[in-house]
């Protein structure tokens, strides 16, 4: 019996499906909250308008409706729009479909209980140091790793990404029936990491705006203007916009030691935060766009340069206007708090899943 077979019922990622990791209704949630989004002090860009068949759902509790996941591995392919299927881009010549045909339903590495969401974003790749060679990044959130250079032309980097990163360290207690083979073939081997030229960690702020417009008229009216909202108030808040390619500097990857001098002074607490925007294809919910989610990464400080309640945290939110965009980032980028009415629901960086 095959593991998918063996699992079928929890093999698809379900909405609101209920996690042990959650907290109890009687329990205040682990992160500080406030009620409602504040109300912006400054313009901003007008509401979109939706034909009248693609109505936004304000009525339904939002809260805890997110898919589970373990892991968002976000492909950089550079376009703001994909097919509905982003498996189909390019006639199904696509990093997203090399992915999918490891990790995805019926997959050999396919685990029920260690689901894996591949995404397109807008972002571009990193350009690779020789130009003959054709790569795609990706980013791993919420472990918050980079890794600039995916070789198109070898399937052995897309597995060693599989075995090296994104599965399990340690398998689900329902796993404990499955041969030994099964059960390594399933476990992280941090060994492929080495074949993979670059990776480092992710340091900047991840916004990430569903904008699939050719999966659902919402996101994609939502998407660009959202983005657009953000880029703006980031930057009037103080945090810099990062554009175009991560580059990978060759030189900079070993750090040569220089006898007889101090090291340098740690400069990262002073320096002005930076952030990255961009669009994602499908993750579920258009009824509720705009769709946000916010990495935060671990050595963030607040505003205050305190420790931040959220480093380490992907933060979902529904419903988020242009009006909404000043509120999260003053609340929840510079100071760590969660918006209630507007949360969908949140990811540590153990996998754990959070609602309030």
């Amino acid at each position: 019996m095959t593991l998918m077979r063996h699992f079928t019922r929890g093999a698809r990622p379900l909405l609101a499906q209920p996690q042990r990791s959650f907290a109890s209704k009687s329990s205040p949630p682990p992160f500080p909250t406030i009620a409602s989004c504040p109300s912006p002090t400054c313009a901003c860009a007008p509401t979109p308008s939706l034909p009248d068949d693609f109505p936004i759902d304000h009525k339904t509790n939002i809260n805890g409706l997110i898919s589970n996941y373990a892991q968002h591995v976000l492909v950089c392919t550079g376009k703001d729009d994909w097919p509905s299927r982003i498996e189909e881009d390019n006639s199904g010549d696509n990093l997203a479909a090399d992915l999918k045909e490891l990790v995805g339903r019926g997959g050999p590495f396919s685990d029920p209980f260690h689901n894996i969401s591949v995404l397109n974003t807008s972002l571009p790749s990193s350009i690779p140091p020789r130009s003959e060679v054709q790569t795609t990044s990706v980013y791993l959130l919420p472990d918050f790793k980079y890794v600039p250079f995916l070789p198109r032309v070898s399937f052995d980097s897309v597995e060693a990404l599989v075995k090296g990163f994104l599965l399990p360290e340690k398998l689900h207690p329902m796993h404990d029936g499955l041969s030994p083979i099964h059960r390594d073939r399933l476990t992280r081997k941090p060994a492929y990491q080495s074949m993979l030229y670059g990776v480092r960690d992710v340091e900047d702020i991840m916004v990430l705006i569903c904008g699939h417009g050719g999966r659902d008229q919402r996101c994609g009216v939502y998407g660009p203007v959202l983005r657009d909202e953000f880029s703006t108030k980031l930057s009037d808040m103080g945090i810099n916009v990062l554009s175009g390619p991560v580059e990978v500097n060759e030189k900079a990857e070993a750090v040569p030691e220089i006898s007889g001098e101090a090291p340098a002074t740690d400069t990262t607490e002073l320096a002005s935060p930076s952030a990255h925007i961009s669009l994602i294809s499908h993750i579920g919910g258009h009824k509720f766009a705009g769709n946000v989610i916010l990495y935060i990464p671990p050595q963030l400080k607040t505003a205050d340069g305190k420790a931040h309640p959220l480093a380490g945290h992907g933060i979902w939110y529904g419903r988020v206007e242009p009006k909404h965009v000043q509120g999260i980032i003053g609340e929840t980028i510079l100071k760590g708090n969660v918006i209630s009415d507007l949360f969908r629901g949140g990811i540590k960086q153990n996998g754990e899943i959070l609602r309030l």
